[in-house]
């Protein structure tokens, strides 16, 4: 895995050092330069940062609040555990608010929605035209997010965001399966999914997003079923 950065931090705006903290130890835990189970030590990140503990731990509040650290009994810090043993159950709900979530995009959507789920697409194709894993990941999920907002239920949506959020770092390892270079034929199911919601075909929008996600899933599954991902588990 690529090493930690250790190059000089740029100047930043007065109040703005949360931030900085918080998006650049995301995007490491994210990319995996951060391996789950890897210590966090506030003295060392205060020092790399050049700045006092307090904007440190506001920004790992906010990390813990996304489930990507956890703090243990005795106070230390660490990157949170993918939790694979349970994967299984996370895939089943992940499938379904796929298929939910677009279904009630087919049969709820505005004019308006379409052209926020299209912006997105767009997004997302260049991502994968730049072959840059963490831009895929994050337009990846705001496209799935506006066309659950498109469907007009806010209890699928918050729970169909939480999972999408649960499942970045296994998506980051989806990515990886495929050396960061994602078939094109993944762009064109999303263009293919939008077509289907834009006609409210609502029975094709379901077997699209099931055959979407599912085929994530199968890949993510054969991926950890090799022996060389066995130093990732629980």
């Amino acid at each position: 895995m690529t090493d930690i950065d250790t190059s000089p931090i740029p100047e930043r705006k007065r109040g703005s050092g949360v931030k900085m903290v918080y998006d650049l130890l995301r995007d490491e835990i994210l990319d995996l330069v951060l391996p789950p189970g890897s210590p966090i030590d506030e003295v060392q990140l205060a020092e790399r940062f050049k700045m006092s503990r307090t904007p440190i731990r506001e920004a790992l509040v906010r990390l813990a609040g996304e489930g990507l650290i956890d703090t243990l009994p005795n106070r230390s810090t660490m990157v949170a555990n993918i939790n694979f043993l349970n994967m299984h159950t996370f895939f089943d709900a992940l499938v379904l608010m796929y298929r939910v979530t677009t279904k009630l995009a087919a049969q709820y959507h505005r004019a308006d929605d379409l052209k926020v789920i299209r912006a997105h697409q767009v997004e997302f194709a260049a991502a994968v035209q730049a072959q840059d894993a963490l831009a895929m990941i994050a337009t990846n999920a705001a496209f799935h997010s506006a066309i659950a907002e498109a469907g007009r239920n806010p209890y699928f949506t918050g729970l169909f965001n939480r999972l999408l959020d649960e499942g970045r770092r296994m998506l980051r390892l989806y990515y990886q399966s495929y050396d960061d270079r994602l078939p094109q034929r993944f762009v064109e199911e999303h263009d293919d999914i939008i077509a289907v919601i834009a006609r409210r075909d609502v029975e094709e929008a379901d077997r699209l997003a099931r055959v979407h996600a599912e085929q994530i899933v199968h890949q993510i599954q054969k991926l950890f079923a090799r022996e060389d991902r066995l130093d990732l588990m629980l």
